[in-house]
């Protein structure tokens, strides 16, 4: 534990009158921590892997976000290209440090220009990548890191993510079992994403872009089409 958590912890445990855990809670929690139960699973994420990616490209559409499946990596750069000349958008992009996206052939379609790095408020364009997408609505799971800044989720108006499609699990309870195992360290911020960002605060009306993008572009790749 980092001496700042401790500290913390033990301001915490002041205020509200606690002392540190005996040994039995203490050991009861760390077995939690290290044997998390599984929740209840909805029935139609447990299907074959195929299939999961098919239902999570149906959910993520109900979602109001576009899905587009590419078999190779290297076709992206061309895909992200069509996809901004269609939708009238910029062609200044801001890519994710991640090697993933970052080391794409992108200098092969000069008509885009590229930053890699964190998005700015005047950013319009991002394309970073997904740690997981989960089949059973649709939902990207999106870490923050040195790699993948969070701004690039949530600043542009569109957000293009690559997403391998191996990376496609049935259910939640899944797609936190697969960090468990991938990540070195829990990320400081897990970012599910479910469509672009979206609000009827105001008078019941359905707003697009209210706390986010107003486009969310979803690029699977998938080796086995």
């Amino acid at each position: 534990m980092s001496t700042a958590r401790d500290a913390i912890l033990t301001t915490l445990r002041r205020q509200l009158k606690r002392g540190s855990l005996a040994d039995e809670p203490r050991q009861r929690l760390q077995h939690r921590l290290q044997h998390p139960p599984r929740h209840t699973i909805p029935q139609r994420g447990l299907v074959p892997h195929s299939e999961q990616v098919n239902l999570f490209i149906q959910m993520a559409e109900r979602a109001d976000a576009s899905v587009q499946r590419l078999s190779t990596a290297a076709a992206i750069p061309a895909a992200v290209a069509d996809y901004l000349h269609r939708h009238n958008l910029p062609s200044e992009l801001i890519v994710a440090p991640d090697p993933s996206v970052a080391e794409l052939p992108w200098s092969e379609h000069p008509s885009m220009r590229l930053r890699i790095g964190a998005a700015q408020d005047q950013d319009k364009v991002s394309v970073s990548p997904a740690f997981a997408g989960i089949a059973e609505t649709g939902t990207l799971m999106v870490l923050s890191g040195a790699h993948t800044p969070t701004t690039l989720n949530f600043l542009p108006d569109a957000h293009i993510v690559v997403l391998p499609a191996p990376q496609i699990v049935g259910c939640y309870e899944e797609a936190w079992q697969r960090l468990r195992e991938h990540a070195v360290a829990m990320p400081r911020t897990v970012n599910l994403i479910t469509g672009p960002s979206r609000s009827a605060d105001i008078e019941q009306t359905l707003q697009l872009g209210a706390h986010g993008p107003i486009h969310l572009h979803i690029v699977i790749v998938d080796p086995s089409m």
